[in-house]
Order: C-alpha cells, then sequence, then structure tokens
C-alpha cells in the first residue's frame, strides 16, 4: 500500500512528465536540439526515429517553381514520429509491380526522415533519393526503411523532392523571374536543400556532415548523376552509390539539341496544353489536378542544362572530369527491362528482318551489334540491348570515369533470381535489389513478386546491407563472410550477385564499347538523343568520323 504523501508525489512527478512528453511516447521520445530546431522522435531498438523534419519551406504559392527556401523556425518540440505527405505525383491509370498507394500528397512536402543509432557520434550519412522517373516516389515507401543499415552504424537519411510538373518545369516567364535567368530543375534544387540542411544539422543526430554519401535508384540514380555534375553540390558529399541509374541526353534550357526540344519551350507547350496563358494562370491551379493534366499531356520531367544547376550534358562533364571527385559504387540488373517493356520495341517476324533493321540502323558497327544481340533469340536480345544503352553503359562508364580520375570505384550486376520473380518473367527485374540492400525483403510493395523469406535470401541481403553499409563508412564495400570486392581499376572487377556474391572480371565484354561509340557519334552529330532509342528503335548512326568532335 503507498501512503498518501507518497502516492500524491508519485502524480506529481508523472503529471509533470506527462507536459514535457505526450502520453504515447513517455517511455521512448528521443528530443534532439538541432540548429535548426528541437525534434522528438521515436525509439526503435538501437535506434532513434525521426519522420517528417521539414527541410525548406513549403513551395506553395508565390512559391511554386521557385528555388526552395529555408524553412521557418518552429516554436518548441517539433513531433516527428509520422512520416510527411508524399510529394504530389500523378494518379495511377494502370497496376504495375510498382503500383502503390504513397499516402497523403501535399505540395508541402519537403521533409525528410532520419534513423540513427542511439549512441552515434560522427557516424558517417547515407542519403537516399527515391526513384520514379521524376514522376513518383516517396520516403515513406516501406522499402526504404533506414533500420537495418542504420543497425550497422551508419545514420539514414530519406528526403521527398518535388515531382513532375511541379519539381521540373522550365518556362521562358519563370526564367525571366530568377535573378540567374534560369529555370527548371527545382527537384534537383530540393535535393540540395537537403544536403545542405544535413551538412548543418545531422550532426545533432550522431552523424558526420564530413562523411556523406548520396544515393539512388532509377530516376534517383540519375539524380546522383546530377548532383556529381552540379557545381552547387560541390562539397556536401565525399561519396556516391547509384543503382540503375542511366546517363542520357538532357534537354538544353532555351536551345532544341540533340532532336529534343528545350526545356523552356516544352513549358510553353505545355500551358498552350492546358489553356494556361501565363504562369500565374499555372500557379493557381490545383496541384494535383496540374499533376495529372500535365502526364496526360506527355510532359517529360527531365533535368535542364541550364549553365548553371546543371552546367552541360552529363556525358560531357565526366569527360571532363569536372564531376565530383568521390569514390563511387554503381552498377544494374539483369533483367532491367523484363519489368519494363514499354521502353522495348516488339519482336519482329523472322531473324532475316531484325538482322536486315539492325544492319540498316547501325551500318559499320552492326556486326559488333549482332554479335552482342543476336537473332538466334530476338527476344533475349531486344531486352538486353535496351538494358545495357540505359543502365550497363552508365554504370560502367561512371566507374571508368571515376577510376580515371583516382577515384575507388566498384561496379556489381545484379542476377539474383527467386521462384516468385522467375515464374513471372522478371529474373532481376529492375529495382529488385533494393529489398536486399535495405535488408527489406520482407515487406516488398503489393504487387511485387513475394520474396521467400528463407535462410539463403536473409544471407544475401545480409552480405549486401553490409557492402553498402562499409562502403558509406569508409569509400571501400565489405561483408562479413563473403567475399572482398575488388575495385574496377585495371582488372575491370565486378561484383556478381546472384545466389551470393562472387567476384568476377570483364562484364558483359564489348557491351561498354559498342554503346560508348554509339552515343559519341550522336553527341557529335548533335540532332540525335541517346540513349532511349537504341536497336530497332534506333535512327540510322552517323558516321564514324564524326565521334570527338562535339564539346
Amino acid at each position: 500500500m503507498i501512503s498518501g504523501p507518497a502516492r500524491r508525489l508519485l502524480l506529481t512527478l508523472a503529471a509533470a512528465c506527462l507536459t514535457m512528453v505526450p502520453p504515447a511516447f513517455a517511455d521512448q521520445a528521443p528530443v534532439v536540439n538541432a540548429p535548426a530546431g528541437a525534434v522528438m522522435g521515436l525509439t526503435q531498438g538501437p535506434l532513434n526515429v525521426f519522420k517528417g523534419i521539414p527541410y525548406a519551406a513549403p513551395p506553395v504559392g508565390k512559391l511554386r517553381w521557385k528555388p526552395p527556401q529555408p524553412a521557418a523556425p518552429w516554436q518548441g518540440t517539433l513531433n516527428t514520429t509520422k512520416f510527411g505527405p508524399a510529394c504530389y505525383q500523378p494518379t495511377s491509370k494502370f497496376v504495375t509491380i510498382y503500383t502503390a498507394d504513397p499516402g497523403p500528397m501535399s505540395e508541402d512536402c519537403l521533409s525528410l526522415n532520419i534513423w540513427a543509432p542511439a549512441n552515434a557520434h560522427n557516424a558517417p550519412v547515407f542519403f537516399w533519393i527515391y526513384g520514379g522517373a521524376l514522376w513518383g516516389g516517396s520516403s515513406r515507401d516501406s522499402l526504404y526503411d533506414g533500420a537495418r543499415l542504420a543497425e550497422r552504424g551508419v545514420v539514414v537519411v530519406t528526403i521527398n523532392y518535388r515531382l513532375g510538373v511541379l519539381g521540373w518545369l522550365a518556362h521562358p516567364e519563370l526564367s525571366a523571374e530568377s535573378p540567374l535567368h534560369i529555370s527548371g530543375n527545382y527537384g534537383l534544387l530540393d535535393q540540395i536543400a537537403a544536403l545542405r540542411w544535413v551538412k548543418h544539422n545531422i550532426g545533432a543526430f550522431g552523424g558526420d556532415p564530413a562523411n556523406v554519401t548520396i544515393a539512388g535508384e532509377s530516376a534517383g540514380g540519375l539524380s546522383v548523376l546530377y548532383l556529381m555534375a552540379s557545381p552547387e553540390a560541390r562539397g556536401l558529399f565525399t561519396k556516391a552509390i547509384a543503382e540503375s541509374a542511366y546517363m542520357v541526353s538532357t534537354p538544353l534550357l532555351k536551345q532544341n539539341k540533340y532532336g529534343m526540344m528545350s526545356a523552356e519551350e516544352s513549358g510553353v507547350e505545355l500551358a498552350k496544353a492546358l489553356h494556361a496563358k501565363d504562369i500565374t494562370a499555372l500557379r493557381t491551379m490545383d496541384p494535383a489536378t496540374l499533376t495529372d493534366d500535365a502526364a496526360a499531356a506527355k510532359f517529360l520531367p527531365f533535368g535542364a542544362v541550364d549553365g548553371r544547376i546543371l552546367p552541360g550534358q552529363l556525358v560531357t562533364v565526366f569527360d571532363k572530369g569536372e564531376e565530383a571527385h568521390v569514390p563511387v559504387l554503381a552498377g544494374f540488373n539483369s533483367g532491367e527491362i523484363r519489368s519494363l517493356r514499354i521502353l522495348a520495341p516488339k519482336v519482329p517476324a523472322s531473324q532475316t528482318a531484325y538482322e536486315k533493321i539492325i544492319r540498316a540502323n547501325y551500318g559499320d558497327l552492326a556486326d559488333e551489334f549482332l554479335k552482342l544481340y543476336p537473332p538466334t533469340n530476338m527476344e533475349e536480345s531486344i531486352l538486353a540491348t535496351t538494358r545495357d544503352a540505359l543502365y550497363g553503359w552508365t554504370a560502367e562508364r561512371m566507374v571508368r570515369d571515376q577510376t580515371r580520375l583516382g577515384e575507388p570505384s566498384y561496379l556489381y550486376f545484379f542476377d539474383h533470381g527467386y521462384p516468385a520473380a522467375d515464374d513471372a518473367g522478371l529474373h532481376a527485374f529492375h529495382a529488385s535489389e533494393l529489398p536486399f540492400v535495405f535488408g527489406t525483403i520482407d515487406r516488398s510493395p503489393p504487387h511485387w513478386p513475394a520474396i521467400p523469406q528463407t535462410p539463403a535470401e536473409e544471407k544475401l541481403s545480409n552480405a549486401m546491407v553490409d557492402y553498402w553499409a562499409s562502403f558509406v563508412k569508409t569509400g571501400h564495400p565489405s561483408a562479413k563472410g563473403a567475399p572482398a570486392w575488388p575495385a574496377f581499376d585495371a582488372t575491370a572487377a565486378y561484383m556478381h550477385f546472384a545466389d551470393v556474391p562472387r567476384p568476377s572480371t570483364h562484364l558483359l565484354p564489348g557491351m561498354y564499347q559498342l554503346h560508348e561509340e554509339v552515343m559519341c557519334r550522336r553527341r557529335a552529330a548533335g540532332n540525335i538523343a541517346w540513349n532511349w532509342n537504341v536497336g530497332l528503335f534506333s535512327p540510322p548512326l552517323p558516321p564514324k568520323g564524326l565521334c570527338g568532335t562535339a564539346p
């Protein structure tokens, strides 16, 4: 029996505690006093987790299509126990394996999430950028839960950034508003703003602002390339991970080139399609309607080469060695296009027809092309052509370029299958490495081929989490009980992830050289894009003598 005075003392103490921390979090409420303000998160085992922290002001009203502005300071302690809303993205009209509910959406979406070891001090930082063709995606996706990586001693940050027309629209009126006379690239500027927030605040969460690795998959990998190329992001990261990135040609802000309309002209045409007479009219449109209507009008979100945020074509920046000089881990999946068949042409009626088209398109390179992608199995050759031109060539080019700069760089080839995926014809499909990298094989998206919960799958995932976490820590990937991962260097080494990790050399011999030559000729000609339109989709190849003459 507790005495009356003792009971009153306990009640008084309890009441005092409950005024500081909401009841649900009374025993699990880590509070961090960061320069941006105080935040309260959740305790998750050995981790402190913070969700939905605003890193920039809401880009609404007059701030729509403006560079991100600093978030307003908040009073007291901000409750950061729930993810922030996703950025607006088009309503899905078709169900694919990638279809997932992004949850609540808002134009006020510039937030980030942090998973940090409770005892972290100067821990390396893993900064994740989701994919989704710059149209979709959200940091709240269960695939990107940072717990398993954080348990390896890494502070994980995942971010939201503006998507689609709200994130990537360029327009002459927007350029006229800008002190720099440029527009577009707002989603990229969001990513840079989030990196700056990390630089100024992550130390309060136990992270090391001088040891930040940017990472992303698909459009997130493209974003990694943009950040490496952008002078505005220089000094904000020290390493880069690019999974299934694509170094395609990018629209120029004010000039039609490489068979592409300028970014500003694309914006003008979109405004016409939406019956908006000016930017003021576009700024008053409902964001959900604007997003859906822009997608229906076939607006394509891309970074714009504006001479400032993106100073040049990615291949040109990397050729000149003007990208960030940082170690790189990059790779792609063997079945990338099996889940992206919209990117692949139909199989011709016969092998003869296939060969005839390739010879007409590739001229003096036709024999080399047909050796790599023979007509004997046209479907597999078609899938491999698009895979290699987009993702394989990009991954190998990245590690080659960084190796040339003296930076340790690592290449991988994810070739892992499991029954549900293989039975659906989706062996090692696009993004299928993500659950293994994040250690989330038990929570794949609702339409995803289910990963069996077996010791073998768990072992592979543990190895990949280890490799990625150790690269974030040291710039050199290693995994407990798994083979050493050699740098690419002169041996052209890579890691082959099938049933188990296996070091190998000389991935797909001749693949890189063919697609590099195709890119080089097209860039030199100046009137053909790269690298979507390849194989049966390819226009006639420009002559060999042009290569190397373009800036």
